[in-house]
């Protein structure tokens, strides 16, 4: 069986609608839709299909909330779930094609499929494992050309996106997991609110199964880095930002050492 989970906060319902219909032409048997909104006008979409689960939740954080699906879909015994973004939709057997390279490849905990903005351009979500430089430093350096260069090499710009690849840190904008994996790892960390739950989560896979770039299907995702553009976004972003580093470590961190280290050899070998 295969689930998947949406955690909505007064989500446009065209674009709801949009993620619906994607999930309906799927293989998808379960989809839970957790709204953090203050009411629950959201309800009436599960009307649509007795596919839909509509669970109207007190607003704990991105995490709490797919928290409530993956605990129900661990009780269904769902051998995969997918974790989606409400700005998500897709054209292709984007499901099936994830779910075919999951079980061919037993030794993989999460996968992601390649990530599009609307206009067709390449969404560059493949990353290493953060240091502090990464997720607090380049927010902040007003020197383009430093930014970039640190980019570059943060984002795997190099591995050209074309190929299959493991990959330290998958985007959580789209994250289709083995749930026998999360079985093991557990749950989002719901310290976190907003923001850095999704590295943290994607880390943790990673301790006991391979996280795997999968570029053959692709996913649109309207990307709107709210952070960026909203104070509020910002000071979850910086909060999640420490919280992250307080937990596995800010200068030494030594399995981030060796994962970054063994992904950029990677990429390397691609480039001979």
């Amino acid at each position: 069986m295969i689930t998947a989970s949406l955690v909505t906060f007064h989500t446009k319902p065209s674009d709801l609608l949009r993620l619906i219909e994607c999930v309906l032409k799927s293989n998808i048997s379960i989809f839970y839709i957790i709204d953090n909104s203050s009411n629950d006008s959201l309800r009436e979409y599960s009307k649509i299909s007795d596919k839909i689960k509509y669970i109207h939740s007190q607003n704990l954080g991105f995490g709490h909330g797919h928290n409530i699906a993956l605990k129900m879909a661990l009780e269904q015994g769902a051998k995969y779930h997918a974790i989606i973004n409400p700005d998500i939709y897709w054209n292709d057997n984007v499901i099936e094609e994830l779910t075919s390279f999951m079980d061919k490849n037993i030794d993989c905990g999460q996968v992601m499929p390649k990530i599009l903005y609307p206009d067709g351009e390449t969404q560059l979500l493949c990353k290493l494992m953060p240091t502090p430089m990464h997720l607090i430093g380049r927010r902040f350096i007003p020197i383009k050309s430093i930014k970039q260069k640190i980019d570059v090499k943060y984002e795997l710009h190099n591995s050209g996106y074309n190929r299959i690849m493991e990959v330290p840190i998958l985007s959580g904008c789209f994250m289709f997991v083995r749930m026998n994996v999360v079985k093991k790892v557990g749950l989002f960390d719901e310290r976190f609110f907003m923001y850095s739950e999704d590295v943290d989560f994607c880390r943790r896979i990673g301790e006991v199964s391979k996280t795997m770039f999968y570029p053959n299907v692709a996913v649109y995702h309207e990307y709107e880095k709210g952070s960026y553009k909203n104070k509020k976004l910002l000071k979850y972003h910086m909060s999640s930002t420490i919280k992250y580093f307080n937990k596995w470590g800010w200068i030494f961190d030594k399995r981030r050492t060796e994962v970054n280290r063994k992904c950029l050899n990677q990429i390397k070998s691609f480039l001979k």
